[in-house]
């Protein structure tokens, strides 16, 4: 007869619990991935709610808590496939570390993440969503977690500028004061302890999917929907950089087709928010000129196929990817 630690009737129970775990999945998940179809199919004239704002223009929202060490945290309930495969069963692990007191989100978001390039269909949706989620705990507010390797917490010196301190760590001084709540840089004062933020930032454009994956260094972070190269004109695939001193404000444009100059008072100017302006290094993207990541006064074209191969952006997505990515540093690969 076997014997079991604590009693056969703890181990029952733990029995129950997982068979519960199998049993939501499909539920969850579907919900999960039939939500996500139909925001995706209609996101086109939407734009997020932004609590904060930068040069008057609305941001991404972020988690709004106090700074310090992170509190326990209630998760999401736990699912795993319905079929009870491997990689399903390290996400329900991986899921459960939430649920402990205190809740394990840096464990949790790195198992995940580890998942990430072997899930597939419906698995694939579930981490990425649950990533996204854990983002604005980790990365989008105040909060530093002890054993995060990607954020840490700064106490500023004399003499200290908000733009060196982002250099430090390979981040735009933006994000810094998005996430410190910061309202201008010179507002830096010395012996105040800030978060910073390891990068620097990545990204990696579908053309299939007109999807945008961001990662802070491997670290998958959160997704967006893009517009691209019309036919003809299409995104050339590739390995990107963002340009040192490719980043503006409203700049004004040349269309390159019909020669007629922008600018950012015109009622039809084109770029939106911001411009990442690109430069390639691998691939088709050798020595293209012009190309870049912007906003759009077309929302209605995101997801589609109507850009001259820039890759557009909802206006407030493209002030958060303004605000992560580093010139000279991050990289865009652009796939199929």
């Amino acid at each position: 007869m076997a014997v079991y630690p604590g009693g056969y009737n703890e181990h029952r129970s733990a029995q129950i619990r997982r068979v519960l775990y199998i049993s939501i999945v499909v539920i969850v998940v579907g919900v999960i991935v039939i939500a996500g179809y139909i925001l995706l199919r209609n996101r086109g004239g939407s734009q997020e709610v932004a609590p904060a704002q930068v040069d008057g223009q609305p941001v991404s929202p972020v988690a709004q808590t106090e700074p310090g060490v992170a509190k326990p945290e209630v998760a999401a309930p736990v699912t795993m496939d319905v079929n009870g495969s491997a990689i399903s069963a390290q996400i329900a692990q991986a899921m459960e570390l939430l649920n402990q007191q205190p809740s394990k989100v840096i464990e949790a978001r790195d198992r995940l993440n580890e998942l990430l390039p072997l899930a597939q269909g419906q698995e694939l949706v579930f981490i990425k969503g649950q990533l996204a989620s854990l983002a604005d705990k980790w990365l989008f507010s105040k909060l530093v977690y002890p054993e995060d390797k990607l954020c840490a917490s700064y106490k500023v010196k004399p003499g200290d500028m908000l733009s060196t301190v982002g250099k430090q760590h390979n981040v735009p001084y933006e994000i810094l004061m998005q996430i410190n709540d910061i309202a201008k840089p010179e507002a830096l004062q010395a012996g105040l302890v800030i978060k910073v933020i390891n990068g620097p930032f990545h990204a990696r454009v579908y053309r299939s999917t007109f999807t945008m994956d961001l990662y802070l260094q491997n670290t998958y972070v959160k997704s967006f929907l893009v517009g691209l190269g019309k036919s003809g004109m299409e995104t050339p695939i590739g390995r990107w950089r963002v340009k040192e001193g490719g980043k503006l404000v409203q700049p004004i444009w040349t269309d390159p087709v019909s020669g007629k100059t922008y600018h950012p008072e015109d009622p039809d100017y084109p770029l939106g928010s911001r411009w990442i302006g690109l430069e390639g290094l691998e691939g088709a993207a050798v020595g293209k000129m012009g190309f870049a990541i912007h906003g759009t006064k077309n929302p209605e074209q995101i997801g589609t196929p109507g850009s001259q191969g820039c890759i557009r952006l909802h206006n407030g997505d493209a002030i958060l990817v303004y605000n992560l990515m580093m010139p000279g540093q991050s990289l865009v690969d652009v796939v199929d």
